[in-house]
């Protein structure tokens, strides 16, 4: 979608405006993956914002966000297309019923065809090209890789039966990745590539203070440094932005105003995902206001 920002600096106020708080580095990927119509692959650790990114690119756009949510198993039936076989099997019931044959091509054509997230986008007929967004790549199977390259490379489907369906407008595609796996040097190089770190201590502030109002500054500081201190333990699952805003959000609840005292410790459980973590977490707390 070339031309819909003049340069980085517009994308980032307009991502602004939609309470999303870009670095430059991914502000220059989505600016130059918008330019040059290409996918843009974003990999980070849980909780970065990558799945935020596409989507306030959606909001920012305008457009339709269309999201593919992958997982172990993913097949080309709930990605791409699938056919209605309760609706083709009635149809060959009432066939049977007139006395009327019933061709096998007459049960593949669009009246049955069910459209799945990637075709979705390939078949939007809007103003303006949908966001499609590929989540967790990294958790679909080796294979479904396969089934992308096509779709990454031409913005087309080919349905066996009906032949190729080419996108009016190219989707923008944003796929993300927690690097769970390594994906194939092809799907790679089919796009562009960005890496989200967690936030450096003053944006991290930022953004809590955006998407948390009715907290106050102290509160803010001193969760956001306790969050990137505890990152460095051996948690099983480090929190990301994503709970250091909710932690926030339940210490306001709470009426917790700062970290000075033990009241904090009951919202672990909205910072902590194992019960490993919040036995780490506890303690790391516990010995900051004790220390």
């Amino acid at each position: 979608m070339s031309g819909e920002f003049s340069d980085v600096a517009e994308l980032i106020s307009r991502f602004d405006k939609r309470d999303y708080l870009l670095d430059e580095g991914t502000a220059t990927a989505l600016y130059l993956a918008l330019e040059l119509g290409r996918p843009l692959l974003l990999e980070g650790e849980p909780g970065v914002g990558k799945t935020t990114a596409a989507k306030a690119l959606a909001q920012t756009l305008d457009v339709p966000l269309i999201r593919l949510q992958c997982y172990e198993g993913l097949s080309a039936n709930e990605a791409l297309y699938d056919w209605n076989y309760q609706r083709q099997l009635l149809a060959i019931k009432l066939s049977e019923a007139r006395g009327d044959a019933l061709d096998e091509a007459d049960l593949f054509t669009e009246e049955f065809l069910q459209e799945r997230p990637i075709l979705r986008c390939v078949r939007h007929r809007g103003p303006a090209a949908p966001v499609l967004l590929i989540d967790e790549i990294d958790r679909a199977d080796d294979e479904f890789e396969a089934l992308l390259l096509e779709f990454l490379g031409e913005s087309a489907v080919t349905v066996p039966e009906l032949g190729t369906f080419t996108a009016l407008h190219p989707p923008v595609v944003v796929l993300t990745s927690n690097r769970s796996r390594d994906l194939h040097d092809a799907l790679r190089r089919r796009c562009l590539y960005h890496w989200i770190d967690y936030p450096q201590p003053q944006r991290a502030v930022a953004i809590v203070r955006r998407m948390v109002p009715s907290a106050n500054l102290a509160l803010i500081e001193h969760a956001t440094a306790f969050v990137g201190q505890i990152r460095g333990a051996d948690l099983d699952k480090a929190p990301g932005m994503a709970e250091t805003i909710d932690w926030v959000s339940a210490l306001v609840t709470l009426g917790v105003a700062d970290l000075v005292t033990g009241d904090a410790i009951a919202s672990l459980g909205a910072l902590a995902k194992t019960p490993d973590d919040r036995t780490v977490l506890r303690d790391a707390y516990l010995t900051q206001i004790t220390g």
